[in-house]
């Protein structure tokens, strides 16, 4: 079975790819980091399964399905950190939701299931499955809250700052030190309170003083004392507790 792994998150599609490689019935054609290559991957490399993050920058995995143009179909493993209406959809028998972080069990239970799937089955229900995912995906949509802003006072003007764009939070005495790309906002606002604003499925505390974006993480990097840090997009390496460190990678898959 051609299977293709899409998530724009690098250290969820190696997982996924590093349980795949125990399954001898798979081949791996690739990965994806966005939903545009994706379109272009599955029409061209034609996998008979994908794993298909929900929630991705450029686009939602509901999006890139309505723009494939290959026949048959490919099985869909739906991917995603929001335990939200796109779980009451599934026929876990044709199509299965791994929920982050979920553990190798529960991948390899969804692969055996995928394994015993015939292609008749794969086909006859994937078109009825997923118009129901788009009429829920369009309906939610309707009353989706709009993405945090967080209003960050700058002289005479008032900053609202795309919670997304943030790549990690530092504490400093009474204030919070905000890291974007390009620039350090500095907000007299306590960690507690920004964690309370910022989505859980996004952000998380590594450090009593330090909050990062999971999105933003280019690697983890692993002491011989079994401590581990995180370097951010920017190359910033931020150290992860001892009392955070086990819910972090769970919240990353690991």
């Amino acid at each position: 079975m051609k299977v293709l792994v899409i998530d724009d998150e690098e250290l969820a599609r190696k997982r996924i790819l590093n349980l795949l490689e125990e399954v001898p019935q798979m081949k791996i054609l690739g990965e994806c980091s966005n939903g545009k290559m994706a379109i272009r991957q599955i029409n061209e490399l034609k996998p008979n399964l994908i794993f298909l993050d929900i929630n991705m920058k450029d686009m939602n995995g509901f999006e890139v399905l309505q723009k494939i143009s290959i026949s048959p179909k490919p099985v869909v493993i739906f991917v995603t950190a929001h335990d939200n209406y796109a779980s009451r959809a599934f026929d876990v028998d044709a199509f299965d939701f791994l929920l982050k972080p979920f553990k190798d069990e529960r991948f390899y239970r969804t692969i055996n299931k995928v394994l015993n799937l015939t292609t008749p089955e794969a086909e006859q229900n994937f078109e009825k499955r997923v118009r129901e995912l788009f009429r829920l995906y369009s309906e939610e949509s309707k009353f989706a809250t709009a993405p945090v802003r967080i209003p960050v006072k700058q002289g005479n003007k008032t900053v609202l700052l795309d919670a997304s764009q943030i790549y990690y939070i530092i504490a400093s005495g009474y204030y919070a030190e905000i890291y974007t790309e390009n620039k350090k906002f500095v907000l007299r606002e306590s960690l507690n309170n920004l964690a309370d604003m910022l989505d859980p499925a996004s952000f998380c505390r590594i450090h009593r003083s330090t909050i990062i974006n999971i999105n933003h993480i280019k690697e983890l990097v692993h002491s011989e004392f079994s401590e581990v840090d995180v370097r951010m997009s920017d190359d910033k390496l931020l150290h992860i507790s001892k009392s955070n460190k086990k819910q972090f990678l769970e919240k990353i898959g690991m």
